[in-house]
């Protein structure tokens, strides 16, 4: 069984694309633990809507690569336009931040959000690897 944490955020319609992808998630992992959805600025393209971000811990028999790939096709079924600008408005975005213990997703030390997040969950890495 696999531990992972992952990075929820979404200024589209955030409260229902959150909790339809946090349903979606739940069909195949086992959802331990939501953190609190937090409000944040948008970062590169600032022409936007705010978001809502935060992060879901999950247990899963999936491999990383098959969780990666189940993370996509739940943004896709949620509608997300992989189309727009890298950093622009989006229904959801799904993000494998923590593996069994090791971060994966590098953002964590420049979104304090997601510090913040992955510590409600349980998650703190000191250094940068």
């Amino acid at each position: 069984m696999n531990t992972c944490i992952i990075g929820i955020g979404s200024n589209i319609d955030a409260e229902r694309n959150i909790a339809e992808a946090l349903q979606l998630i739940g069909k195949s992992c086992t959802i331990l633990q939501t953190s609190t959805m937090l409000k944040t600025k948008p970062i590169g393209y600032t022409a936007q809507s705010d978001f809502t971000n935060g992060a879901v811990k999950i247990e899963t028999n999936l491999s990383q690569e098959e969780l990666n790939l189940y993370l996509k096709d739940v943004e896709d079924q949620l509608g997300r336009d992989r189309t727009q600008h890298k950093y622009g408005p989006r229904t959801i975005d799904l993000d494998l931040m923590v593996w069994n213990g090791q971060l994966i997703d590098q953002d964590y030390y420049t979104r304090d959000f997601l510090r913040q997040s992955a510590a409600e969950l349980g998650f703190h890495a000191s250094n940068k690897e």
